[in-house]
Formats: C-alpha cells, structure tokens, sequence
C-alpha cells in the first residue's frame, strides 16, 4: 500500500512537471505565433486599413519668414500615442523610409516627406485601395498634388493658386492663406489700378 503510494506521488510529481514543462512550450508558441501573426499581419491590405483610420494625407503652403516666398510641403503621416510607437517602426520598415518622430507631446508620427518617396506611397496607394470615400478622395487630391509637383508645375502662381484650391476641396473649412493673399494682392491690384487710371471702366 505504501509502496503504491510513492509510485503514485512519483507519478504524480513526474506528470505534474511533465505539464509544466508542455504548458512552458505551449505559453511561449503561443506568445511566438502570436508575434508571428502580427508580423503576418502587416501585409498591404493592413497597411491600408490601418491608414484609411490613422493616416494623414497633408499639404502645406507656407511662406518663408526671410524670402517672403511661398513653399509646399507635401507629407505623409499617420500619428499614434507613445505606447504604440512600435507599429510605427514596423511601418516605416515595410515602407523601408521615412521617420519616426515626435509629433507633440505624448504622441510620436511615422511621417514621409520628400517627392522620391511620397511618389512611392503614392503608388503604393494607387494598388491599395480605401475603403472610406473621404480618405480615398483626401489621397487622390493628394496624388494630382504630387503629379503637379513633379511636373514642376507648383513654381508658378498659377500651379501655386491651383493646388491651394485642390487642398481647400478636401476641407472646406480650411481656406489656405495662400488664397487669401492671393486674393488681397488681386484686390489691391484692383484699386490701384483704379486709383491710377479713375476713368477707366
């Protein structure tokens, strides 16, 4: 009796390490498939689901403080709170450019700027579609921006006014100041001319 005892705490013991040992290796596949399945994951169809809700298509005209001259500055960028900051580094490395970076306080950015590489994710999103309309049209706008750019078509100040109507389309509650020194100079012009030449009709 007490020997089948010992050979049943033995037995016990045995299995119960046996278990360990088996929930050890269960524990760390599952934690290394579960690694594995987020990398899967990161394949175009989820790059562009992931933009369609976090990303930003963004065009900036801006003018030089000492020039007085006006600058586009096209990007890319999708912005994440500090704690996910490494889906940001996996992204820019399916990318294989751009940077990651602080976008303001607690929130960091994976941004691209740059025509060689904006062209890139230009393409990129040309072969993967949104599923929203009003990201799919914010990237469209932003594509004939790039296209005009390329075709150098911002260094004059019909391109220039051209393209700030194309970035006041996608929100309509932004007017960009380009527009509206634009149309200052316009108006001055205007009443100068006026001003020159009263009889004139």
């Amino acid at each position: 009796m007490l020997g089948h005892l010992r050979i049943s705490h033995y037995h016990w013991t045995f299995s119960r390490e046996i278990f360990k040992e088996r929930r050890e290796m269960n524990s760390h596949g599952e934690n290394m498939l579960s690694a594995d399945n987020q990398q899967e994951r990161l394949d175009p169809n989820w790059i562009t689901g992931f933009v369609d809700g976090e990303g930003c298509f963004y065009v900036g005209i801006n003018q030089h403080n000492r020039t007085k001259q006006w600058q586009l500055l096209p990007e890319f960028r999708i912005v994440q709170h500090q704690r996910d900051e490494q889906v940001l580094h996996r992204i820019q490395k399916f990318f294989g450019f751009g940077a990651v970076t602080v976008n303001h306080g607690d929130r960091k950015e994976f941004r691209v700027r740059g025509l060689e590489n904006l062209n890139k994710i230009v393409e990129f999103f040309n072969q993967n579609k949104f599923q929203t309309r009003s990201k799919q049209k914010s990237f469209e706008v932003f594509s004939c921006i790039i296209k005009m750019m390329n075709n150098k078509e911002h260094l004059s100040e019909a391109g220039r006014k051209k393209i700030a109507n194309l970035i006041a389309t996608v929100n309509k509650k932004v007017i960009p100041k380009y527009l509206i020194s634009s149309e200052t100079v316009r108006q001055n012009l205007a009443r100068d001319k006026i001003q020159s030449d009263p009889l004139s009709d």
